[in-house]
């Protein structure tokens, strides 16, 4: 039973007769499975540096690095499968089942990585398992963004859909802070040796655990998708979704450069900073924890912005000072000696990031019709993110092992570059948008 009474589904929000309250209440409980779902997620990311030898003995830190970041990578090629079928049922049997079984999805996936035996145990069993527990979450991801990210903006209401759906990278990148507070609580806690032995198992086992708390807030979620969309012949059809080509393409150049700008200066920084920087561990997590905590808080202020100056300015505003600033940003990051440099610097390049990231569901979302909606973000998003979002470390790691780490600037630059000129193609939100009805206007 909905504890939500009224409104009932999405007309009712997009018409405005749904409170205030409502709409903080569908947001509270759509956005505490998006942040658990990505907690476990960069939990693999933050304590891939202390587990990879006991999946990948052989080689030097550079390539057992490199082979968790494969996984890490492969994980993402599964999200086009999740975007399609998470998106297929959502747009035909409701945002809210889409929701609940993603989430499960996750945890399973989470339990299985805090179980596992190592290489010394089962040997090639180890990462062969370890990929698997990855594939599902990649599953699992790849239908929560897209879902998350069309019921947030739907139940969010004419006028502040930037502001309320910038709440699904608040808890996106609440939930990576997240597990970096915890990776921190276990250095503080425990010596390295404890970590690389058993304390990385930790932050998996809290993930799979905080699980009933969101299932529990998303069984209350009032479902936002009309009756007549989700009975429609095309709902949730790939073939529906071509007719709409020009927002598949729209939506796939802002992935390919919001992504991969956004993976890198996030997840991968970690690494970076530690593996050609030379920072300490330690240092590196303090650091990213400040930054990401900034870099949370600011979300709401780009997407209020955004209601007023429309989405496609916000988008033109990221991808070209995402251009310009990408190749001096990494370089002086590689270099930075003093962790408030390195502060300063992150901070910087995740501040030209929030415009792009406090809008990012919101954006593709009112590109698309209610009958492809979910598919339309979600797959065209899980396509463009596997692509380039997911392959950022282990392109910047390979270019670094095969001696040329100096081109992945470049190449982060041009992709952003690539979402720059798909932020051109973007019709104005304040006067055409799907989700407010005007998209015929």
């Amino acid at each position: 039973m909905n504890s939500i009474a009224s409104p009932t589904n999405e007309a009712d929000f997009v018409t405005g007769r749904g409170s205030r309250a409502q709409r903080i209440k569908a947001i509270v409980g759509a956005s505490s499975g998006n942040l658990v779902e990505w907690y476990d997620f960069y939990a693999y990311a933050f304590t891939s540096i202390y587990f990879a030898a006991a999946f990948f003995p052989a080689g030097d830190r550079t390539s057992q690095l490199m082979a968790t970041a494969g996984i890490f990578a492969v994980g993402f090629f599964m999200r086009p499968l999740g975007g399609w079928l998470f998106g297929w049922i959502a747009d035909r049997h409701g945002r809210k089942n889409s929701m609940l079984i993603s989430v499960l999805m996750m945890c399973g996936g989470s339990l299985m990585i805090a179980l596992l035996p190592t290489y010394a145990t089962i040997g090639a069993w180890a990462p062969a398992l370890l990929l698997v527990a990855r594939l599902v979450q990649g599953l699992s991801v790849g239908g929560e963004y897209g879902t998350a990210a069309t019921y947030m903006s739907e139940v969010a209401g004419k006028g502040k859909r930037g502001f309320y759906s910038s709440f699904q990278y608040v808890t996106l990148i609440g939930g990576q802070l997240l597990a970096l507070l915890v990776l921190v609580l276990l250095q503080a806690l425990l010596s390295a040796d404890d970590i690389k032995d058993w304390g990385w198992r930790m932050p998996f086992i809290i993930g799979a655990a905080t699980a009933v708390v969101a299932m529990y807030l998303r069984r209350s979620l009032v479902e936002t998708g009309s009756e007549e969309a989700m009975h429609s012949k095309e709902a949730g059809s790939l073939s529906a979704l071509l007719k709409h080509k020009r927002s598949v393409l729209v939506v796939m150049g802002l992935t390919m450069g919001g992504s991969l700008y956004f993976y890198t200066f996030t997840t991968y920084m970690q690494k970076y900073l530690v593996n050609t920087a030379h920072m300490a561990p330690k240092t590196v997590s303090m650091v990213m924890t400040g930054v990401l905590v900034v870099f949370m808080l600011l979300q709401p202020i780009f997407g209020a912005l955004s209601d007023r100056i429309g989405r496609r300015n916000n988008m033109l505003l990221f991808s070209g000072l995402g251009t310009l600033a990408s190749v001096p940003l990494l370089f002086s990051l590689g270099q930075a000696s003093s962790p408030y440099t390195a502060f300063a610097l992150a901070l910087a390049a995740l501040v030209i990031a929030s415009f792009y990231t406090s809008i990012s569901g919101v954006v593709k979302a009112e590109v698309f019709p209610s009958t492809v909606r979910c598919l339309g973000v979600g797959f065209t998003y899980a396509v463009g993110n596997a692509l380039f979002g997911g392959t950022a470390e282990y392109v910047a790691l390979s270019l670094k092992a095969a001696g040329h780490e100096a081109w992945f600037p470049w190449y982060v630059a041009t992709l952003v570059g690539v979402a720059f000129v798909a932020s051109l193609m973007l019709p104005d939100s304040r006067k055409k948008s799907y989700l407010d009805g005007t998209w015929n206007a």
